[in-house]
């Protein structure tokens, strides 16, 4: 019973904050809009020749919008398995490591184990604080905005 409460509180770590909100991490809409898409191409899948779009507050959303979602989530998932694996590298326990990314790149509290409500992040290697802190300002500012600040052709313009 407690590692599944665990694992719930671990799953809502990953949902960040409504639109618009400057929590971070995986706001709703997106996750909204992900799940229709993805019930979308089911029902695309059992009819080929239909016509579907995705819906959200009563409003068709585009293609492009729906692969920028798709590009989020394929660049957060990334920065959170490198994290991950930064982190494991540098001797902490895969659910301490876990939770850690899990609550610095969604800016959602304290996270379990080491790092857990009655602990900090003290005792983590210098490597490690600075790939979190990577994390809380992806998390926070979002992902697209702080990865063109390591992008040298957006430093010209």
């Amino acid at each position: 019973w407690p590692m599944f409460s665990q694992m719930i509180i671990i799953a809502l770590m990953f949902v960040g904050a409504c639109s618009g909100s400057t929590g971070g991490g995986m706001k709703v809409s997106r996750i909204v809009i992900y799940l229709k898409n993805a019930k979308k191409e089911l029902k695309h899948l059992l009819h080929p020749h239909s016509i579907q779009t995705v819906e959200f507050e009563k409003n068709s959303i585009d293609d492009h919008v729906i692969v920028n979602i798709h590009a989020y989530l394929a660049l957060y998932l990334a920065i959170f398995a490198v994290s991950l694996l930064i982190l494991t590298f540098f001797s902490l326990d895969f659910e301490s490591a876990f939770s850690a990314v899990a609550t610095c790149l969604n800016n959602v509290g304290p996270g379990l184990g080491v790092v857990g409500p009655v602990n900090n992040f003290s005792s983590l290697s210098d490597i490690s604080k600075f790939v979190l802190s990577f994390d809380m300002l992806a998390g926070r500012l979002e992902i697209f905005p702080i990865l063109l600040l390591f992008a040298p052709s957006q430093w010209r313009k």
